[in-house]
């Protein structure tokens, strides 16, 4: 098992840009009706623009290490069929789906055909990523929760991250009449632990991601470097989240160790102090021993990361 280091160095974890150049750069908004809800004191997102920033958000997510338990650039985690290659090969893969989902909230409010038109173009996305990965769930979860919020953003852009959360959550507590009878085990792990799972954070507004943002902005106006901010986010999520991952494969011990090992980094300072980073390389390992990855906190935290950025995204008029 190598051990965990974090470097100071910021170049590898910038705040995040969307991507520029091929078929996934953004281009320019053809004039039209005013967006729906626009705020005309900020710059509305070109078309493509907020799927490149979910695509960068997961991205970001995925090379973000040392990360306890999950897939990073030290290796698979907790995990014995996924690496990093996979998790950035279906981020790339799911721009397509974010796009079709950010066309297909412009101009329209929170409703149950809304609701009911990104889920299948979710679903065509998870179709997207299980072909890519030969069949490997890398982002169910963050299709639902960063496709929600992409929406969001279409139907209300300009608005702050209280305002995109709470309008995702609006579009969530609607239902999906056509979604298909699958026994998946989220859903299994609400049922068993009774737990809201994330269907339950998204209709509250994804509360975590705004934990996870508060966390990553506090860590930078404290001068930490944006890794040690990063990591700290996640942290701040895993102290509270019911993560439907960890239920699943390690039950409440995992859970509980999760919460209790986040708790202590955070209290020793974070990732940014030698005791910070003592703790996480412990919790890594008792995570690593449960078999447990706290997939739902990494969700968060890429939701939270696109959050971010798309309030210091500077789009070109």
């Amino acid at each position: 098992m190598s051990c965990l280091a974090v470097a100071d160095d910021t170049r590898s974890a910038a705040p995040l840009s969307p991507p520029l150049g091929g078929e996934g750069s953004v281009q320019k908004e053809a004039k039209g009706a005013k967006p729906l809800y626009a705020d005309a004191s900020r710059p509305v997102p070109p078309t493509g623009g907020l799927a490149d920033l979910a695509v960068s958000a997961l991205i970001a997510e995925a090379e973000l290490s040392p990360k306890p338990g999950l897939v990073d650039a030290r290796g698979p985690g907790a995990h014995a069929d996924v690496e990093l290659g996979h998790f950035l090969a279906s981020a790339r893969a799911l721009r397509p789906t974010f796009a079709s989902l950010e066309a297909a909230a412009r101009g329209r409010a929170p409703s149950q055909t809304l609701r009911e038109d990104l889920a299948a173009i979710g679903r065509a996305g998870e179709a997207a990523m299980f072909a890519v990965t030969g069949g490997v769930n890398t982002h169910r979860g963050a299709i639902f929760a960063l496709g929600l919020l992409v929406a969001a953003a279409a139907i209300r852009p300009g608005a702050s991250a209280d305002e995109i959360r709470a309008t995702a959550g609006e579009i969530a507590r609607f239902p999906d009449r056509a979604a298909p009878p699958l026994d998946l085990n989220g859903a299994r792990a609400c049922r068993r632990y009774g737990v809201a799972g994330a269907r339950g954070e998204a209709a509250a507004g994804f509360p975590h991601a705004q934990a996870a943002l508060d966390m990553l902005q506090t860590r930078r106006a404290q001068g930490a470097s944006e890794t040690v901010a990063r990591l700290d986010a996640l942290l701040a999520v895993m102290t509270s989240l019911d993560d439907t991952c960890l239920l699943h494969r390690g039950g409440r011990l995992a859970l509980r160790v999760t919460r209790l090992g986040a708790r202590a980094v955070i209290a020793a300072g974070g990732a940014t102090t030698p005791a910070g980073m003592a703790a996480l390389r412990s919790l890594d390992r008792r995570l690593l021993a449960l078999n447990a990855s706290p997939g739902g906190a990494a969700d968060m935290l890429a939701a939270a990361l696109f959050l971010d950025a798309l309030d210091r995204a500077s789009w070109e008029a």
